[in-house]
């Protein structure tokens, strides 16, 4: 049996069907991971079933050559359908026991928990992978998304699970939660709508 998927240190770079269009999606993808990043999810509310899988599979090949981890925003079975190392799971998007029994112990499950501490330990108990927090700065694709303070995720970086900050974080506020020893940055925006994504992602990449 190979050894159970843990979620690498790093950048964690999301895309976005309006950042990203499907003629522009792996090239940009590409160039996020030439620069580094270590994690890439794949997030889609918009696109047909057909075009889901097709991305997905096409993704999952990309971060299979570059050594990153492919992860499915909310769709259990697509993430199981082409084999992706693992899924996230928004607060209200699905059973997290029932997506652990699918997944089985090699993949890798991660949650939203926004600001919620108590519920971060109630998911880790259930057998996530990391928890994610945010917003934390103003963000440009989630506008209304809860703020999570920095000290509530100081306390988190301190969970036994990986914590992983998301919302509004740039090259010019990484530093704050790169001192408070944040595991891993979620970007979508102060990634992939930078004119040079591989330059950028490897700026990121540079405060691990």
């Amino acid at each position: 049996m190979k050894p159970k998927t843990s979620l690498p240190r790093g950048l964690y770079a999301i895309t976005d069907p309006h950042l990203l269009p499907n003629k522009n999606l792996l090239s940009s993808v590409e160039s996020a991971l030439l620069g580094g990043a270590k994690v890439i999810q794949y997030r889609d509310k918009t696109a047909s079933t057909h075009e889901l899988l097709k991305n997905a599979q096409s993704l999952r090949d990309l971060c299979i050559d570059h050594q990153a981890l492919f992860v499915i925003n909310d769709d259990l079975d697509l993430c199981l359908r082409v084999n992706a190392d693992g899924v996230h799971l928004g607060k209200s998007d699905g059973d997290i026991i029932k997506a652990r029994n699918k997944l089985g112990e090699q993949k890798i499950l991660g949650v939203t928990c926004h600001s919620e501490l108590v519920y971060a330990q109630h998911c880790i108990k259930q057998g996530v992978d990391y928890c994610a927090f945010g917003r934390i700065f103003p963000s440009k694709t989630k506008t209304n998304a809860p703020y999570c303070k920095l000290e509530i995720l100081e306390q988190a970086t301190k969970l036994s699970k990986p914590c992983v900050a998301i919302g509004g974080i740039t090259l010019e506020n990484l530093p704050q939660l790169i001192e408070m020893n944040i595991h891993s940055v979620a970007v979508i925006h102060g990634l992939f709508a930078q004119q040079n994504i591989e330059a950028t992602a490897r700026k990121f990449s540079s405060f691990f």
